[in-house]
């Protein structure tokens, strides 16, 4: 082979390796870059530890149980009264952090779902559908219910102020402002009212749970007799109480335990309505040892507030 042609070859190798080799070099420091990026900030809070537990959580009880189903669920077990609220045990269209303390074909029983409105972190289409079989009725407002209806489900429907019983438990629907879908052109084709979702004030012979449901910060919400749980709406983004708006409810009710939802579940780190820390929180409000960080599963005893 002539010389010339073998310099050639031999500089066309060295070209075309150089080229392949700073390639590879530069791809792998924009993804060490990116991994840096990424770990920056994917910090969340995230749930402590599942707790699961079983169909003796739903037998007879000379108390009131709740349990945190992870996401904005919650079980409750008023003496063999048993309730969930907002259940969403699994098929989510986000990452999930957390593992669901229960799995619906293992719920034994249910007297009433109660859910607060339509979006699918809280009315979770298969969960209840795998719910249905075993729970005698569902309630929402009026708008979910013909949802509800449409799936066949035995449910009833109520305005807001309405109350109805299940058992030996009172409920009542408590105000929302979560119309975000009217503010977002092309979202939906279907104008949401206020009364589209609600909140659920819950009276057992315990005490008293106010379930907030999603919402942003209206003047009533800092004007109910003290409840003695929350199951407390923890989010940072505009159409919930925000931050702000989360420090001034819980400074409402100053004794109240605060059961944290709506954080430590999802995968969202840049996803406002799902990364709140409640450390963040407990930095900001009065009388901090009355947050509760539950675990999906973990029981919390309901007790009536000590009057002072």
């Amino acid at each position: 082979m002539p010389s010339n042609l073998k310099k050639y070859i031999r500089t066309i190798f060295v070209a075309t390796f150089s080229f392949f080799f700073y390639a590879a070099m530069n791809t792998l420091q924009a993804q060490t870059d990116t991994a840096k990026t990424s770990k920056a900030k994917k910090y969340q809070a995230k749930a402590p530890e599942t707790q699961p537990f079983d169909a003796n959580a739903f037998g007879p009880s000379d108390h009131t149980t709740l349990r945190w189903l992870g996401m904005a669920g919650y079980f409750i077990n008023s003496r063999g009264t048993t309730l969930m609220v907002d259940p969403l045990l699994g098929e989510f269209d986000m990452p999930i952090m957390i593992k669901f303390p229960i799995a619906p074909k293992d719920v034994p029983k249910l007297d009433a779902v109660l859910i607060t409105h339509a979006d699918n972190d809280h009315y979770s289409v298969p969960t209840n559908r795998d719910l249905k079989p075993v729970t005698k009725v569902f309630h929402s407002t009026r708008y979910v219910d013909s949802l509800m209806k449409g799936e066949g489900f035995p449910s009833v429907g109520h305005n807001i102020g309405d109350s109805f019983t299940v058992g030996p438990v009172r409920v009542k629907l408590t105000t929302a402002d979560h119309a975000y879908q009217n503010h977002y052109p092309g979202m939906s084709t279907r104008w949401f009212a206020n009364e589209d979702a609600c909140g659920f004030w819950i009276e057992t012979p315990d005490g008293n749970i106010w379930a907030q449901g999603d919402s942003r910060l209206l003047p009533e919400h800092l004007n109910y007799p003290a409840p003695d749980a929350i199951l407390f709406d923890f989010s940072d983004s505009e159409w919930h109480f925000t931050f702000e708006g989360a420090v001034k409810i819980a400074n409402a009710y100053p004794n109240t335990p605060l059961l944290l939802n709506h954080w430590g579940s999802v995968d969202s780190p840049d996803f406002s309505p799902f990364n709140a820390d409640p450390e963040k929180l407990r930095k900001s409000i009065v009388n901090p040892g009355r947050i509760y960080v539950l675990a999906p599963g973990e029981p919390f005893t309901l007790k009536k507030l000590k009057q002072k």
